[in-house]
């Protein structure tokens, strides 16, 4: 047999697919599964992101700009200008999605054997993504018992080598909902400047905020860092348009928007249609984002309040996105998460749950924590938590 690369071979699973196998047998049984493993938002798109393609009077596709249309890249700044970020065109690369956007970036800026500093428990495709450029991450550590604040600055920059290119966060964090304050952004921010490096800020999130007191602070906000800041950016989350797979990468570095732009012409062109349901979906109506955003927050409620209820089980409490980890009372949680798929029912119902062990870098942690997306409507997610409560008993006994 030929042999296949090393990159390839080592490639780390995705912890929120890795179980679906399961789930699809279980279903072929007729069971009913509820996904929580998974960030596909259940909200419908803006009307008008789907009329643009259904009434698409288009008699062929045709290739986009590279760097995707003028017209998404100014409504994309309009929209960026409400949120107090100030940005122009040519400062945006259109992307595959978020993923493509961080694959770019990575990409950009590092070579074989680099290093990006993330803290931990974060996104678990940052792993893929760094394995398929060759870089390795260095994770830092955030605690459960401290609602996974940011580490120590100190902790961050014991990490830095001549080899780090970047620091990477999520803000606010898939998996764990939490909130980066603008102070925070910016100890990090004089970090990067300290050691001339990138901070790369993946915000999908940014509308997604849970916390009466803070609200989003953008990376691209710190003047301070013009030349080392990336956003990372997508309307997949915000306008349940998973499917349309557009993110973009948003830098004032100059060079780095010139290199990106020559890794998007290898891959020709964002989709036509999936960039015209994104226009639309950006300029429909504001209040579209702020009922997203309470509907987001009551489930949060609810799905928390029905989950401390249940014995031997710790939540986070996130401030925002749509996800929490979970601690249970089990002592391997994707044990657990499989036998809930392959052995377990409550009135011929289960839940499909994303063990947390694979959002961490660091081997060994993570083991009793799961992440659960708030993704499902209120019923439903009562519905889980019933299930989760039941299906804990039958597990211990």
């Amino acid at each position: 047999m030929p042999v296949l690369s090393n990159k390839g071979r080592n490639l780390p699973e995705s912890p929120i697919r890795k179980l679906s196998s399961f789930a699809a047998e279980a279903e072929s049984k007729g069971i009913y599964v509820f996904h929580l493993n998974i960030g596909q938002p259940d909200i419908a798109s803006p009307q008008g992101s789907i009329d643009v393609v259904r009434k698409s009077k288009l008699k062929l596709l045709p290739y986009e700009s590279s760097e995707g249309s003028l017209s998404f890249r100014k409504s994309l700044c309009a929209y960026y200008k409400r949120n107090e970020i100030d940005v122009l065109p040519k400062d945006i690369i259109v992307t595959t999605g978020a993923s493509e956007a961080v694959a770019f970036t990575l990409n950009c800026i590092c070579d074989a054997g680099d290093e990006i500093i993330i803290p931990e428990p974060f996104y678990a495709n940052y792993n893929g993504f760094a394995a398929a450029s060759s870089v390795k991450v260095e994770p830092v550590i955030s605690l459960f018992d401290d609602q996974f604040c940011l580490p120590p600055i100190s902790t961050i920059e014991e990490k830095v080598t001549l080899k780090t290119k970047a620091i990477l966060i999520c803000n606010p964090s898939n998996p764990t909902g939490y909130l980066y304050s603008q102070e925070e952004i910016e100890l990090l921010g004089d970090l990067a400047l300290k050691y001339n490096i990138f901070l790369i800020v993946d915000e999908v999130y940014r509308e997604f905020i849970h916390d009466e007191v803070n609200k989003h602070y953008s990376v691209l906000q710190y003047e301070k860092l013009k030349d080392h800041a990336v956003m990372i950016d997508s309307v997949s989350k915000r306008y349940s348009l998973c499917g349309a797979r557009v993110g973009c990468m948003v830098s004032k570095n100059k060079n780095l928007i010139a290199t990106a732009l020559k890794f998007a012409h290898l891959r020709l062109s964002p989709a036509t249609l999936a960039l015209m349901a994104s226009e639309a979906a950006i300029n429909s109506d504001p209040e579209y984002l702020i009922q997203v955003k309470n509907e987001y927050s009551a489930r949060k409620k609810t799905l928390i309040e029905a989950l401390e209820k249940i014995d031997g089980v710790r939540v986070s409490n996130p401030k925002g996105a749509f996800y929490c980890i979970v601690e249970l009372p089990v002592e391997d949680a994707e044990e657990f998460s499989k036998w809930l798929l392959t052995d377990f029912t409550y009135q011929n119902e289960t839940i499909m749950l994303a063990p947390a062990a694979g959002f961490y870098s660091t081997s060994g942690y993570g083991k009793k924590q799961i992440r659960i997306g708030f993704v499902l409507n209120q019923q439903k997610l009562l519905r889980s938590a019933t299930i989760l409560e039941k299906a804990l008993k039958a597990y211990s006994n």
